[in-house]
C-alpha cells in the first residue's frame, strides 16, 4: 500500500490517464487529478466516489504557466506532499495536414500543451518532489520514434519529451528519478467521458498486426505507471520504455 503518498496525473480524467488514475486509487495512493475539461474531471469524481478522501480534481491548463502554479498550490494544500508526478496530458491528434498548410499558431498549441506542460509540471513539482525523493514519468508516444505522414507538430513534441526526460534525470540527480513511457495504439474508448464514450471498433487485423496478438489496453501503460514510481524501480532513471506491443520492431515490406 502506497499510505499517504500524492500522485498527479495530468489529463487524468480521460483516456491512458483516468485508467492510470484509478489504477493507482486502488493502489492506495492519494490522486490529484489535474485535467482542463471540468466535465470530465467532475464525472470522476463520481465514478470513483468510493475514493473520495483520496482523490481531487484541479481544473488545469497545462500550457500556462498560472494555472500550472495554482494547480500545484492546491494540491499541496489538500495533500501536504507531492511523490509523483504523470505528465500525460496532451493534445492527441496526431495528423496535422500538410506541412505547408501547418499554422504556425497550431503549432505554438501542440508543443505549449505536449512539451511545455511537461516542463512547467515538472518545474513547479520538482521542490516538493526532491523532499519526498520521488519520481516523474512522462507520457511520449512511439511517434518519436517513428512517424506518420503530416504529423510534425506531434510527433516533434513527443521527441521532445524523450529528451527531456533524459536532460530532467541528469539535473535531478539523486533526488528524483525521472522516465518516459512511449505508448503505441491503446485503445482509450471505452475510458472517455460519458457523453464521448463508446465501444471500441477493433478488427482481427487491428490485432494480429500486433505480434503481441492484440491491440493495446489503458491497463497496459498504468501497470508499468505503478513499477515506475514504486522503489522497485529506485535503479532506474532516463529511460524511455516502449508499450507497444512490439510494433515499432517489426520490419514491414510490400508483398
Amino acid at each position: 500500500m502506497a499510505k499517504n503518498q500524492t500522485i498527479i496525473v495530468t489529463g487524468g480524467a480521460q483516456g491512458i490517464g483516468k485508467c492510470i488514475s484509478l489504477s493507482l486509487l486502488e493502489c492506495g495512493y492519494q490522486v490529484a487529478i489535474a485535467d482542463i475539461d471540468r466535465e470530465a474531471g467532475e464525472e470522476c469524481l463520481q465514478e470513483f466516489k468510493n475514493f473520495a478522501a483520496a482523490l481531487l480534481f484541479v481544473e488545469t491548463d497545462v500550457s500556462q504557466e498560472n494555472s500550472v502554479r495554482k494547480c500545484i498550490e492546491t494540491i499541496v494544500n489538500r495533500f501536504q506532499r507531492i511523490d509523483g508526478l504523470i505528465n500525460n496530458a496532451g493534445i492527441a491528434q496526431p495528423d496535422n495536414g500538410p506541412v505547408e498548410d501547418l499554422s504556425l499558431e497550431n503549432w505554438h498549441k501542440v508543443i505549449q500543451t505536449n512539451l511545455t506542460g511537461c516542463f512547467l509540471m515538472s518545474k513547479y513539482a520538482i521542490p516538493y518532489l526532491r523532499r519526498s525523493k520521488g519520481a516523474i514519468v512522462n507520457i511520449a508516444s512511439t511517434r518519436a520514434l517513428q512517424s506518420e505522414k503530416n504529423t510534425e507538430a506531434y510527433s516533434a513534441s513527443k521527441g521532445g519529451i524523450v529528451a527531456l526526460t533524459h536532460a530532467l534525470a541528469m539535473s535531478l540527480g539523486s533526488d528524483i528519478r525521472v522516465n518516459c513511457i512511449s505508448p503505441g495504439w491503446i485503445e482509450v474508448s471505452e475510458w472517455q467521458k460519458s457523453r464521448l464514450r463508446t465501444k471500441p471498433q477493433l478488427r482481427e487485423i487491428d490485432h494480429r498486426q500486433h505480434p503481441v496478438g492484440r491491440v493495446g489496453k489503458p491497463e497496459d501503460v498504468a501497470s508499468m505507471i505503478k513499477y515506475l514510481i514504486s522503489d522497485a524501480a529506485g535503479f532506474i532513471t532516463g529511460q524511455n520504455f516502449v508499450i507497444d506491443g512490439g510494433m515499432t520492431r517489426k520490419m514491414i515490406y510490400e508483398e
